[in-house]
């Protein structure tokens, strides 16, 4: 191996190893503090629960060939469970939009309301008394809630926060303020600040590489100073 190539990988080695570096160190660090916090914790299981609540009488329940017909056409999934003390049935199109039907008359179901929104909040509330503080409908989709729209915001006064469907009724998503700083380390592991999703940027894959090319380099450079060939060079000399 000549020189040359040496001084060549003992500068890309450097170079790389000071650029690389500091991503590897938040790699470790993220990935560290991620695996730590019990996942259980930042989905706020211990908080709300999300438990689906299964029809008890299902011999009362319209069956799918009336609410296929009440949907006009066919549908792609249809689901029965109790919402606020009530059967219904969750149809989804083959538009893929989701609406609710009376589970036993078929006849479609108002919009989930604010107070509908605050009450189940209460009921999926599974850690004490619940102090709710505000309750708020949003329309577009943020780095905290990427479900349907709109949908409610039951926010708490430590604010930890529900994200409920208007169209649905269901408990999509929970924040809390563990959840924002697993979902920060997230983003720095993927390298997607601003949306916090996209584990396929360039940003990624370019660093990844780069950290490939510091190992070749660096295994380069062992393979020219190991200490037994030059023991053997110093000899032969």
């Amino acid at each position: 191996m000549s020189t040359k190539v040496h001084i060549k990988a003992s500068k890309i080695h450097k170079w790389l190893a000071l650029i690389i570096g500091a991503q590897l160190l938040l790699w470790f660090v993220s990935g560290s503090i991620m695996s730590i916090l019990p996942i259980e914790n930042v989905r706020s299981e211990h908080l709300v629960s999300r438990e689906v609540q299964p029809v008890a009488n299902i011999s009362k329940l319209v069956s799918p060939s009336i609410i296929a017909e009440q949907a006009g056409g066919p549908i792609r999934a249809l689901r029965y469970r109790m919402l606020m003390e009530r059967p219904v049935a969750e149809v989804t199109g083959m538009d893929e939009k989701t609406y609710l039907l009376d589970g036993l008359t078929a006849k479609p179901l108002a919009p989930i309301t604010k107070a509908d929104a605050l009450n189940i909040a209460s009921k999926a509330w599974i850690d004490g008394e619940p102090q709710f503080a505000a309750v708020n409908k949003i329309t577009q989709n943020s780095v905290e809630y990427r479900g349907a729209l709109p949908a409610w915001q039951v926010s708490t006064i430590d604010d930890v926060r529900i994200f409920i469907p208007v169209a649905t009724g269901d408990i999509s998503a929970v924040r809390s303020t563990t959840w924002r700083f697993y979902d920060f380390f997230w983003s720095l592991h993927i390298m997607d600040w601003k949306n916090h999703e996209n584990f396929n940027s360039w940003w990624l894959i370019a660093f990844a590489l780069g950290g490939v090319l510091m190992s070749v380099s660096g295994l380069t450079l062992l393979v020219k100073r190991w200490p037994l060939k030059r023991r053997r060079r110093k000899n032969a000399s």
